[in-house]
């Protein structure tokens, strides 16, 4: 295997704004791919554009590549994850895994080891995608020609501008079935993916997704997430996957109202003008990044105070590594961004709500949501869309909630994330055998 090149050092979270500045000066396509890079650099299977791939057996090669559609200005970003021992008997279906808003999938590099060990001993690839518009994939000028007041065409012509990415990619890989993972927006757009191609979707694992109450969440933001020193889930808990109950949802619920979730009566009124303020925002379509990119050398320190926060649990080196590849790729070129106000309308709830719509799902396609003990996202709803699938003949949804982790389930919580991934591809790797079989 020939050496890569090597990376250079991660700075530090800029504190000043000199270290702001030099961060800020430093941004651009190439400081986001060593970004990117350093993260994955943490699974041993990963391979660089100047390292050969391993030969042996049950291992596996992980690669990052551009994949071009219809035309020069889309790119799909995506981590391939392939088998140096492809299965004797493909599976009818291949795992995706999809980021949320404002994030990509260096997101994901916890997990990414437990990946490649699946993909090793199961013989089937594995893939993680930025979607268009996001992260390190292009970022084509988004657009949406509908009447503001009319929400179905505002929300569909959304939709499209990643849905119909997703699929072209889907078909230029030769893809036919998908178990598609997505988080908060992203896991409203694999929701929203299998809605419009439900015939190229095996399987929908959810983690807190958002979009999928009706009505404005009533709870606090992920950054202002402060976790329960006092009651900490026992050690064992922490790593059992299993179904939530209602018990759980009631808990997490009168967890995340007690954090402040409700804005009393007397606030209302001083809060008021704000409110209106961020409305008007919204509805106008500004981005936060929008505003990153405008504050120019305070960027990388305004994200600064967000990573140290949000991520503070995680080991140093790791929560700068992602610092910097959250800088890079928000300081990129606005494009997919300008959909949020489109699909959620203000306080984040969804125009046209998940669980209006998940029954008309196939009722053989398992749904699984996943909300972290802490999210901010309301679990009713997750509840609620269970009900409503069960109700439609789809008895193979449920619903988990992950012991100790907040919106960033993926990172708050890998262990348990880890089995959880492992199981539902196991699952479906059987499902699609006894397919073939019966075929």
């Amino acid at each position: 295997m020939s050496s890569s090149t090597s990376l250079p050092a991660s700075g530090e979270i800029p504190d000043s704004f000199m270290a702001s500045l030099k961060a800020w000066l430093s941004s651009g396509q190439k400081q986001a791919q060593i970004a990117e890079e350093r993260l994955l650099r943490r699974m041993s299977t990963f391979r660089g554009a100047n390292e050969s791939d391993t030969t042996a057996p049950m291992s596996a090669n992980a690669r990052v590549s551009q994949v071009q559609l219809s035309d020069k200005s889309r790119s799909i970003n995506m981590l391939s994850i392939q088998p140096t021992t492809p299965a004797t008997t493909p599976a009818a279906s291949t795992t995706v895994i999809l980021h949320g808003y404002g994030a990509g999938l260096g997101f994901f590099s916890l997990n990414l080891d437990t990946l490649s060990t699946w993909v090793s001993k199961r013989g089937q690839p594995v893939y993680l995608l930025d979607w268009l518009g996001m992260g390190r994939s292009s970022r084509p000028t988004f657009r949406v020609t509908a009447k503001h007041a009319d929400t179905h065409q505002r929300v569909s012509q959304a939709e499209s501008f990643f849905l119909d990415a997703l699929e072209e990619w889907r078909n230029k890989m030769n893809i036919d079935k998908m178990n598609l993972v997505g988080h908060s927006l992203g896991a409203y757009l694999v929701t929203a993916y299998a809605l419009k191609y439900p015939q190229h979707v095996e399987r929908l694992v959810l983690l807190s997704p958002a979009g999928v109450n009706a009505g404005p969440d009533s709870t606090l933001p992920d950054d202002e997430l402060q976790r329960s020193r006092s009651n900490p889930e026992p050690e064992d808990a922490k790593s059992q996957v299993r179904d939530a109950t209602s018990s759980d949802v009631a808990a997490l619920r009168k967890e995340q109202i007690d954090r402040g979730g409700k804005i009393p009566e007397k606030q209302k009124e001083k809060e008021s003008f704000g409110r209106r303020l961020f409305v008007h925002a919204w509805e106008a379509g500004y981005s936060p990044f929008g505003v990153l990119r405008a504050v120019g050398p305070w960027a990388p320190s305004l994200v600064g105070r967000y990573s140290s926060r949000r991520f503070a649990d995680l080991e140093p080196q790791y929560t700068r590594d992602l610092h910097e590849y959250l800088v890079q790729i928000s300081l990129a070129r606005g494009s997919g961004e300008y959909a949020l106000s489109h699909i959620l309308a203000p306080m984040a709830h969804a125009r046209l709500p998940l669980e209006y719509r998940v029954s008309k799902l196939p009722k053989t396609l398992p749904v699984t949501f996943v909300y972290g003990s802490h999210d901010w996202m309301d679990p009713q709803g997750g509840e609620r869309s269970v009900k409503r699938l069960r109700a439609s003949g789809n008895n193979g949804s449920r619903m988990v909630i992950v012991p100790g982790a907040g919106h960033h389930v993926y990172l708050d919580n890998p262990d348990f994330i880890n089995k959880l991934l492992v199981k539902e591809m196991d699952a479906a790797t059987r499902n699609s055998r006894v397919t073939l079989t019966s075929a």
